[in-house]
């Protein structure tokens, strides 16, 4: 597999292509954009977006995109759920909603917190060594009031904490499509019933009371 300038390997043929990591800021958006703009105009990318970029920074990729007339973000890909609302809502997001950039959220289930199936005092094997991410809310006072209005919601609904989860955050602003995944069979009903849940205004309200 090919890489690019920057050190990120490019495939053959992509239909988005991320830019995950601004790791080195002092390298000009001009070398990185002009970059992805070759990779647009050879034909092996249709479409470049970021993820984990700060505010500043990608307000200048998309400034230098326009100025010049070259390929620009349509999508940016940030952390963000129930109980990491801070890692995109603020300087980003308004970022998104003011360039007209599509939000794609990863880690929408917090790596599981949000199935419900880490509790306090409940041990769980985590398969994928995260726990940091998952296990870290447990112990937490908002971990907990989050579960628990997921649970209320969920039970009134007659769905799994996880459908919740994932509805509530397709329907916050300016996000396109959560990002969710599954480590077996069974767990993608729970992802799939979240295209047909629309939570009401109250329950959104609970959630988001619940995780602030």
């Amino acid at each position: 597999m090919p890489r690019s300038s920057y050190g990120a390997c490019v495939p053959t043929v992509s239909t988005l292509y991320y830019i995950h990591y601004d790791r080195d800021e002092s390298i000009p958006v001009d070398e990185i954009i002009g970059a992805l703009d070759d990779l647009v105009k050879a034909g092996k990318v249709r479409a470049i977006a970021a993820s984990n970029i700060n505010p500043e920074r990608l307000s200048e990729f998309l400034a230098f995109s326009d100025r010049e007339g070259l390929a620009r973000f349509v999508a940016l890909q940030p952390q963000y759920n129930l109980v990491s609302r801070d890692t995109y809502e603020g300087a980003r997001r308004e970022v998104v909603q003011r360039e007209g950039l599509a939000c794609v959220p990863y880690f929408a289930l917090a790596a599981g917190f949000l199935t419900g199936k880490y509790r306090p005092g409940k041990r769980v094997d985590n398969v994928r060594n995260l726990p940091g991410l998952a296990g870290g809310y447990v112990d937490t006072e908002r971990g907990v009031q989050v579960l628990d209005a997921l649970q209320q919601v969920a039970t009134a609904q007659g769905v799994e904490m996880a459908t919740v989860a994932l509805a509530w955050l397709a329907q916050q602003p300016t996000v396109t499509a959560p990002i969710a995944s599954a480590r077996t069979v069974e767990q993608l009903p729970a992802l799939f019933a979240m295209q047909d849940l629309h939570l009401s205004d109250d329950e959104l309200q609970t959630l988001t009371a619940a995780s602030s």
